[in-house]
């Protein structure tokens, strides 16, 4: 079955992997910049803008979202065509692994700010202290009539997602951090992963939705040039 997605714009498949819970909540000035140049596809990998909020939802892995995005893919590339993949936060461990499992769709990944804590030589310390100051009490519901994709990610992703150590990339693959970001769990894990090749995108960890017009465009100058990243 194919996963849920939505679609807009016109020219070259981009796939969107959101953060979070992968709920796309937030992203819409950010696809509508994109759409002026992209197929933009992006991808609701639990559903959960799609009626699902609130049902129950098993622990997830990054390797099953990159199936699901593959599946997408399959159902929206032209033949004989490759897509560009970006995806951010746990939206980009998703990315890491898709490039890893699926190479034959992609003609570029690029992930940002993958918070793949254990790839870092302090890592288990860092992730637990993440994990602390994000899942502490007060936790918003997973389940129910007042879940929340907040809900979601604290109950089902964040532990699984941080614990990910990615296996090398199979296709084009550039990682990605924010200017304001410097010294924080997510820039230092792309910055270790990219291995000297960091790319810098406006704003923070949010910052595709603090500066979606910039971020934008320096995202589809950076998927479309043959000389960043990969």
């Amino acid at each position: 079955m194919t996963p849920d997605f939505d679609l807009t714009g016109t020219g070259p498949v981009l796939l969107l992997l959101p953060g979070g819970a992968g709920h796309p909540m937030g992203l819409g000035p950010l696809t509508a910049r994109l759409a002026r140049r992209f197929t933009v596809v992006t991808y609701d990998p639990l559903g959960l803008a799609h009626g699902r909020l609130g049902e129950p939802v098993p622990d997830q892995r990054p390797q099953d979202w990159a199936d699901g995005a593959d599946r997408v893919l399959a159902a929206v590339l032209p033949p004989g065509e490759r897509g560009y993949v970006f995806g951010t936060s746990s939206g980009g461990i998703a990315a890491l692994a898709l490039a890893a499992r699926h190479p034959a769709r992609l003609a570029h990944v690029l992930a940002h700010e993958p918070p793949c804590a254990l790839v870092l030589p302090d890592g288990a310390e860092r992730r637990r202290e993440l994990i602390a100051a994000l899942d502490g009490p007060g936790r918003p519901p997973a389940e129910g009539p007042d879940a929340t994709p907040m809900g979601v990610f604290l109950a089902h992703v964040l532990h699984p997602f941080t614990a990910y150590v990615p296996a090398p990339a199979l296709a084009r693959l550039t990682l990605a951090a924010g200017t304001d970001s410097h010294g924080q769990l997510p820039y230092r894990a792309a910055q270790f992963l990219a291995d000297g090749s960091l790319l810098e995108l406006p704003g923070g960890h949010l910052g595709a939705l603090e500066h979606p017009e910039e971020f934008a465009d320096r995202l589809a100058e950076a998927l479309t040039s043959t000389s960043v990243g990969g």
